[in-house]
């Protein structure tokens, strides 16, 4: 994340880009709890693995470039974009997975476009994105949240759960499972009300799933406090979850086996609080104007809802933001604000007549 500021010249940021990093990377904490708790010690190890190979990563190309490494290292950038890709792998994933999709955001995603500032998508996305395509067998493997495990088992320990990551060793039966949007999607023939009664991701939960809801509102805190912090303006998270709540209300039919699921489920389900707070506010590769914003908010929601709903992935966050991120310069272009000194807008394409 760096600013992209259209603002009036006598305007001044209160934090430079640096501190903004660090503010991301403190507001994850919540969702990060949430998830080690419900899930096990697989994200926290996804986390600093993908942090160590992304800013290594970044070291070398800026080495190679001929940039100050020490300077650049310290806006965070690296580390951020890390951080996110690694809350968004599945826990326990193999060592392999995390490091090829750090690697592939930090030197294709982010270094080949000229680096921070200059990446039209967001560099997280296009890593996960690779990796689902190319694993998808490793990245649709979740582990089972902590209230369903069986009588007698637990997640493994953090010595374990290392050893399942970097030596390959398989879990104990029961621990991997299915996500609430995956058994969702593939509930073939059942009522929404038989689902969520067989179902115990859905029968033991409060609203949308065992765990996910938990990790959604861990998401929806850390979110709260950077918007509290002004870190990015409220109109494209809003957008973008009042999109999905209003696509979840027009094609709810009570419950039918057609039935793409209800509002609550969307917005607590899968990577929806964290893409709306720490994915869409991205300002590279996002839209620039408050009204602009608005709109590439509703396109991510509404692409998130109709992919859940009819695609082939179940949780299509990655999918609808990189989609956005190719919109973004035509949004900018008929919704750029009003230049400092000037009454009207004008479209990015038109030249400024000379007085």
């Amino acid at each position: 994340m760096a600013f992209k500021q259209i603002t009036s010249p006598h305007a001044h940021a209160s934090q430079n880009t640096a501190q903004v990093m660090q503010l991301v990377l403190w507001a994850t904490l919540p969702g990060l709890f949430a998830l080690t708790y419900h899930f096990g010690w697989g994200s926290l190890i996804n986390v600093l693995l993908a942090t160590a190979t992304a800013v290594a990563a970044e070291a070398l190309i800026l080495q190679m470039r001929g940039r100050s490494v020490g300077f650049y290292l310290r806006d965070y950038s690296a580390a951020v974009t890390a951080v996110l890709l690694g809350l968004a792998l599945p826990p326990l994933a193999p060592w392999w997975v995390v490091v090829v999709g750090s690697l592939f955001s930090i030197v294709v995603a982010k270094h080949l476009y000229g680096g921070l500032g200059y990446n039209p998508f967001n560099p997280a996305m296009v890593g996960y994105v690779v990796l689902l395509i190319s694993f998808p067998i490793q990245m649709t493997s979740w582990v089972t949240p902590l209230a369903l495990l069986p009588e007698g088992v637990s997640h493994p320990g953090i010595l374990e759960s290392l050893s399942i990551v970097f030596a390959g060793y398989s879990p104990a039966d029961g621990v991997t499972g299915a996500t609430p949007l995956d058994s969702f999607k593939f509930s073939d023939g059942l009522l929404v009300e038989q689902i969520y009664s067989q179902n115990p991701l859905f029968s033991e939960a409060g609203i949308a799933g065992v765990g996910w809801e938990w990790v959604n509102i861990g998401f929806l805190i850390g979110g709260l406090i950077l918007l509290g912090s002004k870190i990015f303006t409220w109109h494209g998270p809003v957008a973008m979850l009042a999109a999905i709540a209003i696509m979840s209300e027009l094609f709810w039919d009570g419950g039918s086996s057609d039935s793409p699921g209800s509002a609550l489920m969307h917005l607590f389900s899968g990577a929806s609080m964290m893409g709306a707070f720490f994915i869409l506010t991205d300002p590279v590769s996002s839209a620039a104007s408050n009204r602009g914003r608005l709109i590439y908010g509703a396109l991510i929601g509404g692409l998130v809802y109709l992919i859940r709903a009819w695609g082939n992935y179940p949780d299509a966050v990655a999918f609808a933001v990189l989609l956005a991120n190719f919109a973004a310069p035509f949004i900018d272009n008929y919704t750029l604000p009003r230049t400092y000194g000037h009454i009207d807008r004008r479209r990015a394409t038109e030249k400024e007549e000379v007085q």
